[in-house]
């Protein structure tokens, strides 16, 4: 039997409870994690993508009304928006996992639970989430971007939207690969201009020699290649949007050049005296500290004025770190489709390993590496070592990868202890094969 790909978290202060659900669903389903304390909760979320939890209402002993399940059902819900929650009450509770119901949880089930009717239960919810995803990657293509779920990003990006609906030059700021382009071709996009040209010009690349007839244009005879009347980036984009990038790299000389056509709206071609008008939307860019090049006087002030109406700042990637994994999956999904193969899942130990990476190349780093992991391994499971990353360059102090080990061994003595050393009955309790659990033995050198 072929087990769903999805991870499931059982919540529950009842360690048989705990032992049961793992055992029947582990035989299920890729990955069943436990606990039995609920204030892990958000820790839990952050070091796993959990695509379902199965969350006991009740902790406390003298407390059973159910709201203690109702206020983690509402932690959950600002932690992982995204996570199905399916709520596991006594048959006395009804009503209070109903009231769960109305507030968003997919589904209830009572306890003694019923075992096909939990399994049933859970992939119902699983699938859910899989419709959400593809719902959500759908959105996110035909817009052309991943925006996340990070508060700082998601300020950044409503901004944006009322930005768009003005003709306000903005200024975007944020370190390489923080998405800078993506961001001003959203505001295109979504602005009156949409169908319109969106002209992009890296003024980082653009030579200095070249500066002015490429952003103005040329006449026939201007200098010795010109072979014809050209028009300019300001003139292509005419009506539409233009987005100078690296704008803190122009210099300071040229500075004066680029104020002039900001504030006229006008442009000059090279070799002409004709003022021609251009009808333009400016977005610039830069990952320099600008406030600082303009304290320096390596920046005019002036056009630092004009070209900031509006700043928006992109958080680094290592801020994100909820938005980590979905963007993982997010590129997964896209090279996956692009190289023609299945979208391989990625280990418990490496997504927690991601998150602790540091990205100093933020998204356009994260998308060579997992490009690269898509085309390089043929696996249904991702490892760090496809993403080319080693265990030296995870900033993290705990040993989560042990802690993982330690759990598994212990699971399997439990196992093995309680059908005395019987290895089909233990393989089938633990949802393995008996070639898996035999390589498992031997892994942790556990004699049997």
């Amino acid at each position: 039997m072929r087990k769903t790909n999805a991870t499931i978290l059982v919540l529950d202060d009842n360690s048989e409870v705990l032992i049961a659900a793992k055992m029947l669903l582990k035989r299920h389903f890729e990955t069943v994690l436990t606990n039995n304390n609920p204030k892990k909760i958000v820790e839990i979320l952050s070091q796993n993508e959990v695509n379902v939890i199965v969350l006991d209402m009740n902790y406390r002993v003298g407390f059973e009304d159910g709201k203690e399940g109702i206020f983690w059902f509402k932690e959950i819900i600002k932690a992982a928006p995204n996570t199905q929650i399916i709520l596991m009450t006594s048959y006395g509770n009804v009503e209070t996992a109903v009231e769960g119901i109305k507030l968003g949880a997919v589904d209830y089930i009572l306890k003694p639970w019923n075992n096909e009717a939990l399994i049933e239960t859970v992939k119902s919810a699983v699938k859910q989430v899989r419709k959400k995803e593809t719902v959500a990657q759908k959105t996110t293509a035909e817009n052309n971007v991943f925006i996340g779920q990070a508060l700082s990003i998601q300020k950044v990006y409503t901004m944006a939207i009322r930005v768009a609906k003005t003709d306000v030059n903005a200024l975007i700021l944020g370190e390489n690969g923080t998405g800078k382009y993506v961001l001003a071709k959203y505001i295109h996009d979504n602005s009156p201009r949409k169908d319109q040209p969106f002209i992009h010009v890296d003024l980082g690349s653009l030579n200095e020699n070249l500066f002015e007839s490429e952003l103005f244009g040329y006449a026939k005879g201007a200098f010795t290649d010109a072979k014809q009347d050209t028009a300019g980036r300001f003139e292509a984009a005419d009506g539409g949007t233009i987005f100078l990038d690296e704008i803190g790299n122009v210099p300071l000389h040229l500075q004066a050049k680029l104020l002039q056509v900001i504030q006229s709206k006008s442009i000059i071609r090279l070799g002409e005296s004709k003022v021609r008008p251009v009808d333009i939307r400016i977005i610039t860019a830069t990952n320099a500290d600008i406030e600082d090049e303009v304290n320096q006087k390596h920046f005019r002030e002036d056009l630092f004025y004009r070209i900031n109406t509006v700043t928006l700042q992109l958080p680094p990637l290592r801020e994100r770190l909820e938005d980590i994994l979905p963007l993982v999956n997010f590129f997964i999904t896209e090279y996956a489709a692009k190289y023609e193969r299945n979208a391989p899942s990625i280990s418990p130990t490496t997504q927690h390993a991601l998150k602790c990476y540091d990205w100093k190349g933020n998204i356009r780093e994260m998308q060579n590496r997992v490009e690269r992991a898509l085309i390089l391994t043929e696996e249904d499971e991702l490892t760090l070592n496809d993403f080319g990353i080693s265990s030296t360059m995870i900033n993290d102090n705990t040993t989560e990868e042990n802690t993982l080990q330690d759990m598994e061994r212990n699971s399997i003595l439990k196992a093995l202890d309680k059908h005395s050393g019987n290895i089909s009955q233990a393989a089938d309790e633990l949802g393995l094969s008996r070639a898996a659990l035999y390589r498992r033995l031997e892994k942790y050198n556990i004699k049997n």
